[in-house]
């Protein structure tokens, strides 16, 4: 017997199976949460459960979707609020770091569920690889109006920063380690900012 395709309308159940997923899965991880927690704490029926998530991988993409959602919004506003070359990315850097100071964080979603779902091929990790893939293209379209030139490897360059701090933010003292990553895509800015400005005056 075939189920029927995921009923994704707006509902308040879907909503709050979504939350009560969000919350547990970045709190304690993917696998070691079960179904029937989520279906408990959302106060739902198992029914209208799978009503709307045919299966739990259907939730761990739906999770990683709304994570990603909420990622790209928070780039929308940096970008939307910012018009010079460099504001833009040390708003999305600002964001980053005020991120790893917010109570209950711990660390990237998308590298916590990277971490337990190694396949390749697996849908989940699907998702994660478009989110990064997204991540670097945004980053590397802002890049390319500090210096074309160096770009690709600059917006690269921000990623590994950006991972670095959000592994370490929830190992170390996050005031410190949101400080020093700020200060190294400063430092990345600058250098790219002042290689287009010698390179404009040659």
């Amino acid at each position: 017997m075939t189920r029927d395709k995921p009923d994704t309308r707006p509902s308040e159940a879907r909503a709050r199976l979504l939350a009560t997923a969000t919350r547990i899965f970045y709190s304690e991880g993917i696998h070691s949460v079960g179904i029937d927690r989520i279906i408990s704490e959302a106060k739902v029926t198992r029914a209208t459960f799978y009503r709307h998530f045919p299966s739990k991988d259907d939730l761990i993409l739906a999770y990683l979707r709304e994570v990603h959602k909420m990622e790209r919004d928070a780039f929308d506003v940096a970008i939307a609020d910012n018009s010079s070359p460099v504001d833009p990315l040390l708003a999305i850097a600002g964001s980053i770091a005020q991120n790893i100071q917010s109570p209950g964080f711990r660390g990237c979603a998308f590298l916590n569920a990277a971490a337990e779902y190694p396949g390749v091929e697996h849908p989940v990790r699907q998702e994660i690889l478009a989110h990064r893939q997204w991540f670097l293209d945004t980053l590397s379209t802002l890049m390319a109006q500090v210096d074309q030139e160096t770009a690709d490897p600059a917006a690269r360059h921000f990623v590994m920063l950006r991972d670095g701090a959000m592994a370490a933010g929830c190992l170390f003292d996050p005031a410190l380690v949101s400080e020093t990553f700020l200060r190294g895509v400063e430092g990345l800015l600058r250098v790219n900012t002042e290689r287009q400005s010698t390179e404009s005056a040659g």
